[in-house]
């Protein structure tokens, strides 16, 4: 019975191990096969991002929810309206802009850690056309209460916020994930991130500033999400820490 018993267990044991395996060949199989469907769908939404930054979306008036062209759409219209996509480095080398269509793929996060490492992070930036205006639309990345928070910010060539497009990970409902309604988002558009010097000093996101119906455009603030003071700080921290390594190109613009 103890021998019976014995290679009963092994049996078992034998048959765990290769399903163990026979499980993650499928898994990664499953991973792999995904894998192109995953690129697309991250391609399109970042599309989605870039074009509803620059004032290209479904909005319906007096809806709070952002309303993204769709997904069928997006490809068409990004190729319509963006017509330059540029990779910006600032090395030893000086300041280098180079086109680059796939410019859209860039991780900001990876790029976020080769810069804290010592290296050069690759700023991709868009221009898109519109109406017969030039728009600069730049992805930045940060950190809120919990989690992850990002953006897509659309400026004019003297870094006027044009629209936004904002969005988290996990900031709290109700609070700090507040910040991807338009009632919030909508606040950033025709605010300077330059000071009455000309000098960069991004926007405040704070509350109480005096100015609930945002009517001052140049005054660098907006009002901040209710309950949710971390998050907005890292707003703020976000769009001052990322969006000042667009400087030297938009310096380069005034050259021009």
């Amino acid at each position: 019975m103890g021998e019976s018993r014995t290679e009963k267990n092994s049996y078992t044991v034998i048959f765990a191990i290769v399903m163990v395996f026979v499980v993650g060949a499928l898994l990664a199989f499953a991973a792999k096969s995904l894998e192109p469907t995953i690129t697309e769908n991250e391609r399109l939404e970042k599309q989605q991002n870039i074009l509803y930054a620059m004032g290209i979306n479904q909005n319906v008036e007096g809806d709070s929810n952002a309303e993204f062209v769709s997904t069928k759409e997006a490809p068409g219209l990004f190729n319509k309206y963006i017509k330059e996509q540029v990779v910006i480095t600032n090395g030893p080398d000086g300041l280098k802009v180079e086109d680059d269509d796939q410019a859209y793929l860039i991780d900001v996060k990876k790029q976020k850690e080769i810069a804290k490492n010592g290296g050069v992070r690759k700023l991709p930036l868009f221009i898109g056309e519109k109406d017969g205006r030039t728009f600069y639309i730049a992805p930045i990345r940060g950190k809120g209460l919990w989690d992850a928070i990002w953006a897509y910010v659309a400026m004019d060539k003297d870094m006027v916020v044009e629209g936004a497009y904002f969005d988290h990970a996990g900031e709290t409902p109700g609070l700090g994930a507040n910040m991807n309604k338009r009632f919030f988002m909508d606040d950033f558009t025709g605010e300077n991130l330059k000071n009455n010097e000309g000098d960069f000093v991004g926007i405040n996101v704070v509350k109480g500033n005096g100015d609930p119906n945002n009517e001052d455009k140049k005054d660098n603030k907006v009002d901040a999400l209710s309950g949710a003071t971390i998050t907005s700080n890292g707003i703020t921290a976000m769009i001052k820490n990322d969006l000042k390594l667009y400087i030297p190109y938009f310096k380069k613009l005034e050259n021009q």
